[in-house]
């Protein structure tokens, strides 16, 4: 019997949302867990993953309209199961009042909170569905000068499509270069350049309510590899995840210095207009993660660090290199096995997904360029020891003794504000590895940021 795709309710006041991009069309094969559709609601945009492996049909391709919750919008059929059509066609969604489902209100605090009054402004910042920013951001379309058709006046991805077919394009201007400045004991925010490459590319994974979770992939993956983690999480806040600089599909714009990968983070986490988050980085991610938190206009509340690089020279250089390099399952593989202390953790999907990664184009000259900027002779040319002394907020640190890329050492002398959590016998990956107990410490470890 076929799987039915539903448009699910992601807040509990949530009544309509809207499909505003299918990743799949009908007739695909899917695995389950693959991001097939994105939905968007008042609060967010997010991608929705399949409930189920096999194929998907019956596609209720209607996008941009409201819809109710629990609506069905595609069936997936197992490998084998025969097709069957539905016994009467799935009817085309009818766009919904908007009084029937008043906006709520937001998940994620804003940069300047929003005013009682019911007002498509909120302190002078037009009212925008964080996908219409987004797209807003690409067409240079000015939020501020554009009429909003959803609740309250609330600019949609709707608004802004239609604006960018009718608005030319800006004129590319060339930004006045701006001084670097050096990593500072201040509490202010670092001042820093904005990269010609804007914002990066990033999903929201989970919706919840309170301080937004940011997470930040390490070397050679993307946004895509916290999914095992969050799939066996409780956890009641809205998550963000980011593809950095040359990695899954955001573009490696400039040499990939630790200084421009947390400029990004931090760009792209103003971008999202967001005052307040926890920071989780996995090994590189883990040292970005602690760069962006020196630096970041939003207040950062705590800093989980996995596995993290910055704390010592050694790295496995060997491994950066032929997993870098490695375009087959039977090269691939080898390297993949370095990553874990037990082999069994190696699933299909974690070969078969990093080798469609390395299929794109760029994807080999980008981390060319970071294994010689970053890693160059087998040795971490970057520390950010100093800035977790200086630091002020809940950090934890979670390695495991049996890494063979980052050596567990690293994590000796540390500040004793800084909670170390070894783990015996467990290797590189100790969200997967250990993914219940690691999720039971970023719990803990939120609930002790104030």
């Amino acid at each position: 019997m076929s799987t039915e795709v539903i448009l699910p309710r992601v807040d509990m006041d949530m009544a309509t949302g809207k499909i505003s991009k299918w990743f799949v069309e009908d007739g695909a094969t899917v695995e389950k867990g693959q991001p097939i559709f994105e939905i968007e609601t008042d609060k967010a945009a997010m991608e929705v993953e399949a409930p189920a492996s096999g194929q998907i049909r019956d596609l209720l391709n209607v996008l941009d309209t409201e819809m109710p919750v629990g609506v069905v919008i595609a069936r997936i059929f197992a490998p084998g199961e025969a097709y069957e059509a539905p016994a009467v066609a799935a009817p085309t969604a009818e766009p919904v009042p908007e009084a029937v489902a008043p906006s709520p209100a937001p998940v994620v605090q804003a940069v300047e909170p929003a005013p009682a009054a019911a007002s498509a402004f909120a302190e002078g910042r037009p009212r925008a569905t964080p996908l219409a920013r987004q797209l807003a951001r690409q067409h240079g379309i000015d939020l501020a000068n554009l009429p909003g058709s959803g609740p309250r006046g609330r600019v949609t991805s709707a608004d802004v499509r239609q604006a960018a077919a009718v608005t030319p394009a800006p004129a590319a201007v060339a930004a006045a270069p701006m001084p670097s400045a050096p990593i500072a004991a201040a509490s202010a925010p670092i001042p820093r350049a904005v990269q010609a490459g804007g914002p990066l590319h990033r999903a929201w994974l989970r919706q919840g309510n309170g301080a937004p979770v940011v997470l930040v992939h390490g070397f050679g993956a993307d946004l895509n590899g916290w999914r095992p983690l969050l799939a066996g999480l409780s956890l009641d806040r809205p998550v963000l995840a980011v593809d950095l600089p040359g990695h899954g599909a955001s573009p490696l714009s400039g040499a990939p210095t630790l200084d421009l990968l947390a400029d990004a983070v931090a760009d792209t986490i103003a971008a999202e207009g967001l005052a307040s988050v926890d920071l989780v980085g996995h090994s590189l991610g883990a040292a970005v993660a602690t760069a962006v938190a020196e630096r970041v206009a939003a207040e950062v509340r705590s800093l989980l660090l996995l596995s993290p690089a910055g704390l010592g020279p050694e790295i496995n250089g060997a491994f950066l290199s032929g997993f870098s390099r490695a375009t087959g399952e039977a090269s691939l593989t080898p390297w993949m096995r370095l990553l874990f202390a037990d082999e069994a953790q190696i699933a299909p999907a974690f070969v078969k997904a990093r080798l469609k990664q390395r299929a794109e184009p760029a994807t080999a000259a980008n981390e060319e360029q970071v294994i010689a900027a970053l890693f160059p002779e087998s040795t971490q040319a970057f520390s950010v020891r100093a800035a977790l002394a200086r630091l002020a907020m809940p950090i934890r640190i979670v390695h495991g003794t049996a890494d063979q890329i980052i050596p567990s050492r690293h994590v000796a002398g540390l500040p004793g504000t800084v909670a170390v959590h070894l783990f015996p016998g467990v290797g590189h990956m100790p969200q997967v590895e250990v993914k219940t107990e690691v999720g039971r410490l970023l719990n803990e470890h939120i609930r002790s940021a104030v």
